[in-house]
């Protein structure tokens, strides 16, 4: 099992396959002055092992304020309501999957593919529009409308530092009719992600791509592969 560890300054990967429990999709962390910022939650089955994994790197789980959801499938989502009714941190998530993710809609969320049931948990803010900006003293968080692998999947990037670090949780798909996945929004979606131009890639399987060219590459290999 790894530990969790630091990506870039502030910013951390604190669960995953190999970090946390197998069937968890990335989990980050972004320190945001006295403030922590949570970037999804794992799938429900470790968020005792995400807990102590911020502790284990000095944090101070008291101080998660924001919970981002990337969209509503269920190894994203599964700790969240843990991590809110514990730490009383704002949910977050874009309106388009809010209500999967507040019913725990068995099929929208994946979770009938997981063999498990989601607990409901509100939804405290919902995004909507292209792009809003979640401002953290002197940080901003930019989450950007990437619908086609939901409808309501986004992504999140911050500058520090220098470096433009990109959260793409699920940028290779998977693609369903379950899901209501729409191919053609997601390529546009990979257009507006290739543009930003980002220096560090979090991807939610698949790891960490450092340099503009591996996270450049990476993305146009799945436009590739679906072209």
């Amino acid at each position: 099992m790894s530990d969790p560890e630091c990506i870039h300054n502030g910013i951390y990967i604190i669960g995953g396959p190999g970090i946390s429990h197998f069937q968890d999709a990335a989990v980050f962390v972004v320190q945001c002055g006295d403030e922590l910022v949570m970037i999804d939650s794992g799938a429900g089955k470790s968020a005792l092992m995400l807990q102590e994994n911020i502790c284990r790197l000095g944090l101070d789980p008291a101080r998660i304020t924001v919970l981002i959801l990337t969209h509503c499938h269920v190894d994203h989502i599964g700790s969240a309501k843990y991590f809110h009714d514990t730490f009383g941190c704002v949910v977050v998530a874009h309106d388009l999957d809010a209500r999967a993710i507040e019913t725990g809609d068995e099929v929208l969320t994946a979770a009938s593919w997981y063999n498990t049931r989601l607990p409901r948990i509100h939804v405290d803010r919902r995004l909507a529009g292209e792009e809003e900006v979640l401002s953290f003293g002197s940080d901003e968080l930019h989450c950007l409308h990437t619908p086609g692998h939901t409808p309501g999947s986004i992504c999140v990037y911050l500058d520090r530092t220098g470096k433009r670090i990109l959260f793409g949780q699920d940028i290779h798909g998977p693609f369903s009719p379950q899901f209501l996945s729409d191919i053609d929004m997601w390529r546009d979606s990979m257009e507006k992600l290739l543009a930003l131009d980002a220096d560090i890639l979090c991807e939610g399987h698949f790891g960490v791509f450092l340099g503009r060219e591996k996270v450049h590459g990476y993305i146009q290999g799945y436009l590739d592969q679906y072209a």
